[in-house]
């Protein structure tokens, strides 16, 4: 007879069940974890692309309203316009950013935000209308800035990424594994 005890088996059963109930939870737990990390990851990236897009969207509609006006020979905007539209959009980026996209794009909303105040002096011997030009000038080249430290931030690349490798070739490579023998150079030669 065996001298195993009569409780030793659901004992041992008992035991490894609960083992595999704790192993069970643990790579729920590790799988959700997961999920909700790549969850976050996607919404981070989200939220911040929605708010650099909204953000350089009013920025250049600003512009486009500045250049329209002075166009046209009618006085710019007030800058309160400027702020009322630029405001909740400059808010999210200020908030969701980080310091350097923050610093390109304030760069870019006071020298829209100084086209939009009161005309600016121009430097001894300029005309007015030539300077606010030179300004308006600036403006795409400070974008540009805020446009690279977003590119950064984002990690969007300027370049496309590597086309696929071919599949490799199926035709006389699958019809060798096959045991079919091949036709030789010469016997086609020959026969051709």
């Amino acid at each position: 007879m065996s001298e195993i005890p009569w409780w030793a088996l659901p004992l041992v059963a008992v035991v490894f069940s609960l083992a595999g109930a704790g192993m069970a939870l643990l790579v729920s737990a590790r799988d959700e974890y997961a999920r909700s990390r790549a969850k976050r990851t996607k919404r981070w990236y989200a939220e911040r692309k929605e708010a650099y897009i909204a953000l350089m969207t009013e920025f250049e509609r600003a512009t486009y309203r500045l250049r329209a006006a002075y166009d046209g020979g009618r006085p710019p905007p007030g800058p309160f316009t400027y702020v009322d539209a630029v405001g909740p959009a400059l808010m999210k980026v200020r908030l969701l950013s980080s310091g350097q996209v923050r610093s390109a794009a304030l760069a870019v909303h006071l020298l829209i935000e100084k086209l939009y105040g009161e005309r600016p002096t121009p430097p001894p011997g300029v005309e007015p209308e030539k300077s606010v030009r030179e300004m308006l000038g600036h403006v795409p080249l400070v974008m540009q800035q805020f446009e690279a430290a977003v590119r950064e931030e984002l990690g969007i690349e300027s370049t496309p990424p590597p086309p696929p490798a071919p599949p490799p070739a199926r035709g006389l490579r699958s019809y060798i594994r096959r045991g079919a023998a091949p036709v030789r150079a010469e016997e086609s030669r020959i026969t051709g």
